[in-house]
């Protein structure tokens, strides 16, 4: 009796963070990996500061646009619209910029997978392996395939798999590496190398932590999981778990960078160096871990990815989310497309990833200055309105964001 209920309470907690859980797969992804690798192998762990920074920020926004979501029963973008003088106009901006800061993503982040499957097959078989354009047509259409036939119940099980695969990868490689504690404590200074590149790195480090897309997407999640007022504690957790699980997750990616690459005096420019990554494991093995945990992340975000449009447009509308629909499956379609973008472009995948990343440091002001104002507007939310913690919170996640916008236009500029 005992054991069931022991089971019956692991069941319920794995339920009640399934956002939570939904929104790791989605920002812990090949981006993620990427950024934090090539942070990790140029400048150690001395940017640990602007992670544990953004990483904060997370768990601050995720906490009030869920309970805008869960207080006035509407998803961030409607809410935006129609509660602002300019809202529609406001609206489609934000939407436009998440729309093309995810295809960018998508581009880098199939480059890289195709990269790492084709070393893959050229490390079973020989030879120079399968070509990344097969690799791609593979995986674009069984994404697609899934998309036309799936529904997001089946997407987010197929998402917590990989984020689990990913963690537990480079988990081990961490444990191998041993980090300096006093490295990470000192990383805690603020403080910007002054080498080319730093600004477009550490924009790239709020932009793929504290990615204004998750942001969005997590007031679409909350609503999906039917979640009410009712459930305000339990969405509190859920960011908690979510921004607790991010972090860990890139300063481990980070850390074994910098035991690795860094030491042997890497910048990660081209995808395959990121084997590299599990030098201390050696051997076929260690490659075959790193590049399903990698690919793993990449497929995991590509999902998010491709419905991200037609999220937006029914966040926008205030219409139902339909998955099926032709709406739904024809913009599906016309992102996955896009997955087929780096096989035209001549910078290298990681460099197109991390520069992805930077620009989506540049949305951020946009989705966190609306929801201060609209968390704090009593004909909106009632008596839910933000507590001084939760204000100063959010005053400082726009401070943050100006800067990190900034950081973002000097290094794009310079690239």
């Amino acid at each position: 009796m005992k054991k069931n209920k022991f089971l019956t309470k692991i069941i319920l907690g794995l339920s009640a963070v399934g956002p939570g859980l939904f929104l790791i797969g989605y920002n812990i992804g090949t981006g993620s990996v990427t950024t934090m690798a090539k942070v990790g192998a140029e400048y150690g762990m001395s940017l640990t500061w602007a992670l544990v920074l953004s990483a904060f920020f997370t768990y601050v926004l995720m906490v009030a646009y869920g309970k805008m979501t869960l207080v006035t029963g509407h998803t961030a973008l409607y809410n935006i619209k129609n509660n602002f003088r300019f809202g529609s106009w406001l609206a489609v901006y934000i939407m436009i910029a998440l729309i093309i800061g995810e295809l960018l993503s998508l581009v880098g982040i199939m480059g890289i997978v195709s990269d790492l499957l084709s070393e893959g097959t050229r490390l079973i078989w020989g030879g120079q392996g399968l070509h990344n354009f097969w690799i791609t047509l593979i995986l674009v259409t069984g994404l697609y395939l899934l998309l036309w036939f799936g529904r997001y119940q089946v997407f987010e099980k197929i998402l917590i798999f990989f984020v689990i695969l990913m963690g537990l990868s480079f988990i081990l490689v961490f444990f191998m590496v041993r980090p300096s504690v006093t490295a990470i404590l000192e990383g805690l200074i603020p403080g910007i190398p002054q080498k080319p590149g730093a600004f477009a790195l550490i924009a790239a480090i709020a932009g793929t932590t504290c990615s204004a897309a998750v942001f969005i997407m997590r007031s679409t999640v909350v609503a999906e999981k039917g979640w009410t007022s009712k459930d305000l504690n339990m969405e509190k957790k859920d960011a908690a778990v979510s921004a607790s699980a991010m972090f860990l997750l890139s300063l481990i990616i980070m850390a074994v960078s910098a035991g690795t690459l860094h030491v042997m005096g890497m910048k990660l420019n081209d995808t395959i160096d990121m084997i590299s990554l599990f030098e201390p494991l050696g051997g076929k093995a260690a490659a075959f871990i790193l590049i399903l945990g990698i690919a793993g992340a990449g497929i995991s975000t590509v999902f998010p990815i491709i419905l991200i449009a037609p999220w937006l447009i029914s966040d926008f509308t205030g219409k139902k989310r339909n998955i099926r629909s032709p709406m739904y499956r024809i913009l599906g379609l016309t992102g996955i497309l896009f997955g087929f973008g780096s096989l035209f472009l001549k910078a290298t995948p990681p460099i197109i990833m991390v520069l992805s990343q930077a620009f989506q440091a540049l949305i951020l002001p946009a989705v966190s200055i609306p929801v201060f104002i609209l968390i704090n507007r009593k004909n909106l939310v009632k008596q839910e309105t933000a507590k001084s913690g939760l204000n100063a919170g959010l005053v400082a996640v726009i401070a943050f964001s100006l800067i990190t916008s900034y950081f973002a236009i000097i290094g794009l500029i310079h690239h």
